[in-house]
This record gives C-alpha cells, sequence and structure tokens, in this order.
C-alpha cells in the first residue's frame, strides 16, 4: 500500500511539475504575444478597427443626433445674440460691427458642427498615430533561458505535493486573469471611443458659448483622454514585460514565479488605472 501512495505521489508530482512549467514558460510568452496584440488593437483607429460598427455610429450620428444638435446650436445663437443687445446698455448702444461678428461666430459654429465627425476622427488619427510610433520603441521580451528552466525543474522537484499543487493553480490563474482582463480593457476602450463619437455633435454645438461652453471643452477632453488611455495602456504592458524580463534572469525559480504574480497583479491594477490617470492630464471630468 505504500509503494503504490509513493507512486501515485510521484505521478501527481510529475503532472504538477510538467504543468507549472508549461505555466511559465507560457506566461513569459504571453507577455510577449499581448504587448504585440495591444500595440495593434490600440493602434488602431475606429474606422479600421471594425467597419461595420464605425458605420453604424455614423449612420446614428449624423441622422440622429445631428439634428437635434442643430436645434442646440440655433439655442445657443440665439440666446447669445439677445445676451449681446441686451449688455449693449438695453439696445442703446449697437455698433453695427456686432452682428457682423455674431454672424462670424456662428457661421464658425455651424461649419465645426458640420464637420464634428471629421474632427472627433481627426482626435484619434493623432493619438493613434502617437501610439504606433510608441510601439516600435516599447518592447516586451519575456525569454526564458533553458538553464533557468532546468534549474526551476530540479527546484519544484524537491517540493511537496501540496506545495506544488499551489503553484500550479496560482500560475494558471496568473495566465487567465491578465488575458480576460487586457481583452475587457482594450476592448472596453474601443466601444467607449464608438460612444463617445455617436453623441459628439451635441457638445461640439455649445462650444461657441461661454457660459454652456464647458460641455464642448470637456467633451474634447475626454476624447484627447480616450485617445491617449491606448499609450497609457502599451506602456504599462512594456513596463510589466521588462520587470518579467529581469525575473525570469534572476536565478531564484521560486522567486521568479512569485514575482510574475505580483508582477501581474500590479498590471491589473495599474491597467484599470490608465482612464482615471489619461482623464487627470487632460483634466477631463
Amino acid at each position: 500500500m505504500g509503494i503504490l501512495t509513493e507512486w501515485i505521489t510521484e505521478w501527481l508530482k510529475g503532472l504538477l511539475i510538467e504543468g507549472i512549467m508549461g505555466n511559465l514558460t507560457g506566461l513569459f510568452d504571453t507577455v510577449n504575444t499581448r504587448v504585440g496584440e495591444i500595440a495593434v488593437q490600440v493602434g488602431t483607429t475606429p474606422a479600421a478597427w471594425n467597419a461595420g460598427v464605425f458605420s453604424l455610429i455614423r449612420q446614428i450620428s449624423e441622422t440622429v443626433i445631428l439634428p437635434i444638435a442643430g436645434l442646440i446650436l440655433t439655442f445657443v445663437a440665439t440666446y447669445e445674440l439677445i445676451q449681446m443687445l441686451i449688455d449693449r446698455n438695453n439696445l442703446h448702444d449697437i455698433d453695427t460691427w456686432l452682428f457682423f461678428k455674431w454672424i462670424f461666430k456662428t457661421a464658425a459654429a455651424i461649419l465645426i458642427l458640420s464637420n464634428t465627425f471629421n474632427i472627433v476622427n481627426a482626435v484619434f488619427d493623432v493619438s493613434q498615430s502617437v501610439i504606433a510610433r510608441s510601439a516600435g520603441v516599447i518592447q516586451g521580451s519575456t525569454d526564458i533561458t533553458p538553464d533557468m528552466l532546468a534549474t526551476l525543474e530540479a527546484t519544484l522537484e524537491t517540493m511537496e505535493l501540496g506545495s506544488l499543487l499551489g503553484q500550479t493553480m496560482l500560475i494558471g490563474l496568473t495566465m487567465k486573469a491578465l488575458s480576460i482582463i487586457i481583452f475587457v480593457l482594450v476592448y472596453g476602450r474601443m466601444l467607449e471611443i464608438y460612444m463617445l463619437t455617436s453623441l459628439a455633435p451635441i457638445p461640439v454645438a455649445t462650444l461657441s458659448n461661454r457660459e454652456v461652453g464647458q460641455m464642448g471643452q470637456n467633451y474634447l477632453k475626454s476624447l484627447f483622454a480616450v485617445g491617449f488611455q491606448g499609450l497609457l495602456i502599451l506602456l504599462c504592458v512594456g513596463i510589466y514585460g521588462v520587470l518579467v524580463q529581469g525575473i525570469s534572469t534572476s536565478g531564484d525559480p521560486i522567486g521568479a514565479i512569485w514575482g510574475c504574480v505580483g508582477y501581474t497583479v500590479l498590471l491589473c491594477f495599474m491597467l484599470f488605472k490608465t482612464g482615471s490617470i489619461s482623464k487627470s492630464i487632460f483634466g477631463a471630468h
């Protein structure tokens, strides 16, 4: 009976060691893969990311939202004209140039409103251009050496069955959590961009007025914040790759496992913070 128990224990240890080796190697490979995928995803413009969704958003913006924005602009322009006349001593001190100023300002507002979709896309083109250039600089390389793998395997063979089981589950959960969080953030950011784009004419219609123009200004800040959030996401994963690479060459196999777990938790936390950090930089709220 003791021989059978020992054989089962050794067999389970072999399976767990193989699982840990595969997971740890896969974790390093996953970082390299994810950096490349994120660089492609966050560096893609809304029009190129999904042509079908982009076409739907554009139709909604131009056929449903734009007429509402036109009514808002009409109200804003009329209100501004009335305020301008009242401020001039209740119509007793009126200069002709005021009307030319109002006409020019209203014409510029109409021109901006009619080209809102192109302006919004231009904002994202700028941010995506910066991200694309940064992708060539930010490299995530976490290649693990054969010597490191051999040392790790020898260390794992000396551990008890319970410890091996915990290590296997921990590495497996870490890899799955990393993949899920990156997927949610990257795709969620793009959906947020589409939603912001669809309602663009309404806040843009308020830009010409000082009193209600804060809505339009904050909207533009939000556009830049969401656009450059992609750069922060790419930067976080690039830093993570550098940190993990340092762990993989440290010569401490068990420390490498726990270090990878710790850095992965930190990465997940910082990825969720990229949105608020980007908004705070651009002053959006």
